[in-house]
C-alpha cells in the first residue's frame, strides 16, 4: 500500500489535506457553537476539547452523557495521558467522516448546548 501512495500525483494529496481541513471546519465550528473550547489540530485528524465549562466531573461521565443525551460519541481525553487526571477535563472528536456525519453531529451537539 505504501509503495502505490508513492505513485499518486500530488494534487491526489492536495485534494486529500482540502478536504480534511474542510470536514475540521465544520465540525469545529459545531463543537463551539455547543460550548465545547476547542484547539484547533493543524495536521491531525481530530480535535481536541475542553469540557470544563460543561460541569461534569470527568471526561468520561461526559463521553457517556454525550452518547446518551446527543448520539454523539467522542473519546475521553484521560486516554491519552500518562497521568490520567491530567486529561479529565478533555474529549477527542475524530473529524476523518462522511459530511453528512460530521452535519447530522452538529445537529446534534447544538441541542446539546440548548439542554444545558
Amino acid at each position: 500500500a505504501a509503495a502505490a501512495a508513492l505513485t499518486l500525483p500530488e494534487s491526489y494529496y492536495e485534494k486529500l489535506a482540502e478536504d480534511y481541513r474542510g470536514c475540521r471546519d465544520v465540525l469545529l465550528e459545531s463543537l463551539e457553537e455547543a460550548g465545547f473550547r476547542c484547539f484547533t489540530p493543524d495536521g491531525a485528524y481530530y480535535i481536541m476539547t475542553d469540557i470544563s465549562r460543561f460541569g461534569f466531573s470527568d471526561d468520561v461521565n461526559f463521553a457517556r452523557h454525550l452518547i446518551e443525551t446527543a448520539g454523539v460519541a467522542a473519546v475521553p481525553g484521560s486516554s491519552f495521558y500518562h497521568r490520567p487526571e491530567d486529561g479529565a477535563q478533555k474529549l477527542r472528536f475524530t473529524f476523518c467522516k462522511k459530511r453528512e456525519t460530521l452535519d447530522a453531529a452538529g445537529e446534534r451537539l447544538r441541542k446539546l448546548r440548548a439542554a444545558t
